[in-house]
Formats: structure tokens, sequence, C-alpha cells
């Protein structure tokens, strides 16, 4: 199923989930549940958009040489479709290795990384390994990004950057736009700001969730990633990419790996960003994906944050780590446990039938008494 593309997600009318508003026909439902759900990683269960083997395939006779001219074709071509120059593109070995070029520039020894808490903990990784203090502030109420705390925190000279992950992962809350348009007002002049757009894509386009890709970038302060792993589905191969001003790619280019994307990453990556339709799709069947999964957690009284994403945080309650228990017996996969949310798991978004079988083992459960105030 996660081969089929874009003809399983156009097909729409046979065999409902639990009253959801899409279905998939029955020829692209297995007979089966696989042996092992992996709803712990954060991809399209959809997979990549159509014609992605046939472009691999076609790179085949390139692969005994080094990337050269696909991957200025994909550098370029990003540039294109967000409105920018390609000096200002940074291509990474999928997003995290601009996490990690910016982790060097900005926040090595003697520099201080400041991230929420709890939220992607990739790049602090990258920071602490370098030598740079890491400074997490927890969310806020609303289980999103504390602008006021970490203005006031960024206000350490030693302050090097400042990491944003919009949709924030693990919560998928949503940072609004005119949010951070007066937090970078407010912080040093001298901080990096980078902002994880990894999710971006699924989050509903208004006012509230404008892309800092959408309009010209001049601000050297800011670094925009997106991911070529989840929406698009090429998780596998491994593209990312960073936009910025030239000035500041020319500083990320100085810890980028070598030759970092290879002939049939490009490739597909150039595929998936030419595949508007397909996208689309992948977005309105996340949507309805994404609400069918509330509506089994309100049949169940149970709560969730609000999610801008292709995941869910559940409120278990009980502690998260019987619940992963429970369900690694079943063969199904969820994330570890994290930071300050001991009750709570993040669900990734599977297909229906993987999505029906999370709910079958989770009403294998005993069910626990709460008193909520």
């Amino acid at each position: 199923m996660r081969r089929l593309g874009l003809s399983t997600l156009a097909a729409a009318a046979a065999r409902p989930f639990s009253g959801g508003s899409r279905s998939v026909s029955a020829e692209a439902l297995p007979e089966t549940v696989p042996p092992a759900i992996r709803l712990d990683t954060t991809h399209n269960a959809y997979g990549p958009p159509p014609g992605t083997a046939a472009v691999l395939a076609q790179g085949l006779p390139a692969i005994a040489e080094y990337p050269n001219e696909v991957v200025v074709d994909l550098r370029a071509k990003i540039a294109v479709h967000h409105g920018v120059g390609a000096e200002q593109v940074v291509l990474g070995c999928g997003s995290g290795e601009v996490l990690r070029m910016a982790a060097l520039s900005f926040a090595a020894s003697g520099k201080t990384l400041i991230l929420a808490a709890p939220t992607c903990g990739l790049i602090a990784r990258y920071a602490a390994a370098a030598g740079a203090t890491v400074r997490a502030v927890p969310l806020n109420k609303a289980y999103g990004h504390d602008l006021v705390a970490m203005a006031t925190a960024a206000r350490d000279v030693r302050t090097g950057l400042i990491y944003i992950c919009n949709p924030n992962n693990p919560t998928g809350t949503l940072t609004r736009r005119r949010d951070l348009d007066a937090f970078l007002k407010v912080i040093p002049p001298t901080v990096h700001v980078l902002i994880d757009e990894a999710h971006h894509p699924y989050a509903e386009q208004t006012a509230e969730t404008v892309s800092f890709l959408d309009a010209r970038l001049d601000d050297d302060r800011i670094i925009v990633t997106r991911s070529f792993s989840k929406i698009h589905g090429l998780a596998g191969l491994r593209v990312g990419y960073g936009v910025t001003t030239a000035v500041t790619a020319k500083r990320l280019e100085c810890h980028q790996l070598e030759r970092n994307v290879g002939v049939g990453a490009a490739r597909a990556a150039m595929l998936a960003l030419d595949d508007i339709v397909y996208l689309a799709e992948s977005v309105r069947c996340n949507t309805d994906d994404r609400q069918e999964f509330y509506n089994q957690v309100h049949a169940r009284g149970l709560r969730v944050i609000d999610s801008h994403t292709n995941f869910v945080m559940l409120d278990t309650e009980r502690p998260a780590t019987v619940t992963i228990e429970h369900f690694m017996r079943h063969q199904v996969r969820i994330a570890p446990p994290w930071p300050s949310f001991e009750n709570h798991i993040r669900v990734s978004l599977g297909t229906r039938p993987e999505m029906r079988e999370f709910w079958r083992v989770w009403d294998l459960m005993p069910r626990v008494a709460m008193h909520r105030m």
C-alpha cells in the first residue's frame, strides 16, 4: 500500500473506517495486518509519489559516478520553487544535516543553543557534541513555544542559535507567524534562528501559518529547513534543505558533507517537488485521518493535544511506558516517552488498516479511572 502512491490516495468509496469521511478501495487493503506496524516515525504513511520507482530506475546508469549536474538541478529547482536564488539553498543528507551545519556554525564551543522542551532533539545533540551549552525552555500552557521566555534567555551574550520546530515535534502545535515576527524584533541581532518546517506542509494554510519561505528571505539571522522525508514520502533517500541568505548559506556550507545527496535521491526529490497533486492529496487525506483519530479519541473519552501535523500527542491516562510496552507486545511500535509528558504518547498516523489495529490493541488495555479537574 505504501507504494501505490496517488492511485491509493485517490480511491475513495469502498470500505469506511468507523464512520470516517474517507475510505480506500478494497483492492488497496491488505488481507492481514502487517507483522509490525510502525507508528513511531513521522513519515507519510502513503509513501512516495507515483513514478518514484521509475525515476530511480532511470538513474541507475549514473550510480557509478559521483553526483554532479543532477544535484545542481535540484538546488536550482528548490530555489525557483521558493522564489530565491540558488546561492540561498543549502542541500543536506536529510534536513538533519542542515541542523548539524547550523549547530556547528552558530552553536559550537562557548556558545549556547536555545530550544523548547520537549522538541525534536537532533540539533541539541549536535550542539552538545560541539561543546555548546544547550538551554531548554519549557513549552507554554498551550503546549507551544514560550517565545517570551526564549527571548529572555537569548539576552545571554553567549547565545548563538535558537531552534524553533514549527509545527513542533512531538506536540504538533503551531507557533503563529505574527508571534515569530515579534520575537525576531526583540532578540539580539547577533543571534541566528533556525525554523524547522519539516511538517509545515501538513498545516492548514492561513495567515497564522505563513512560512518564512512565502516571502523574500533577506534576514541573515533566519534559516528555514524543509525535508523530503515527511509529506513527500522519501525518508529512505535522505534529502533535505535549508533556505537562508547567501551570506549565511556560505557559513553553513563550511560544515557540509562533500557530495551529500545521491543521484537517485536528487531525481526523486525533483519529482516530488513537481507533484503538487500528490502533495495536495496527502494533505487532504492526512486531515481526514487526523479527524478520524480525534473521533476515536472522543468516543473513548480521551484527550489529545490539537495537532497541525501527521502525528498526535494522546493522553493515555497512565504512564506512557506502560502503554508503549503494551503496544510493543502486540507488534505496534510507538515513539519513546517524552520528558515532562509522562502520560502522553506520540502516535504517527498510519494507513487505515494500521489505525484499525491501533485502536483494537488500545481497547485491550484495562480502563483507567481518572478524576479530572
